[in-house]
């Protein structure tokens, strides 16, 4: 007989805990669009825009405090999207951005956070 444990896809979705934040960043393509960041991790970002993206889709975004970096689109629906890294960002480096934005609370095990 054969055994296994399962788990739902979706429990395990998502490689790092996301902090939800209210930024203004830049899309780079073929011209320079304004969207909001909405909640970020070290792995990726959720992205409100104002023209929806394409799943599989290679960006550039510019963020506040990290700079330009390059992700990919993961899922979009409308004008939101999901979009993973090509490099994960550094926790010190999102837990300054979430600090200067008003969200030191991001991250377990953090020194500014809630624990």
């Amino acid at each position: 007989m054969f055994s296994a444990e399962f788990e739902p896809a979706e429990a395990n979705r998502r490689r790092a805990a996301r902090s939800r934040v209210a930024l203004n960043a830049e899309l780079d393509g073929s011209h320079r669009t304004l969207c909001k960041v909405a909640d970020i991790s070290i792995g990726g970002i959720r992205l409100r825009t104002y023209s929806a993206l394409k799943v599989g889709a290679k960006i550039w975004i510019t963020i506040p405090i990290i700079g330009r970096v390059s992700a990919t689109v993961k899922w979009a629906d409308d004008y939101n999207a999901g979009c993973e890294f090509s490099e994960p960002i550094r926790a010190d480096v999102i837990e300054t951005l979430l600090s200067r934005a008003g969200h030191g609370d991001a991250f377990p095990g953090s020194r500014s956070g809630s624990e």
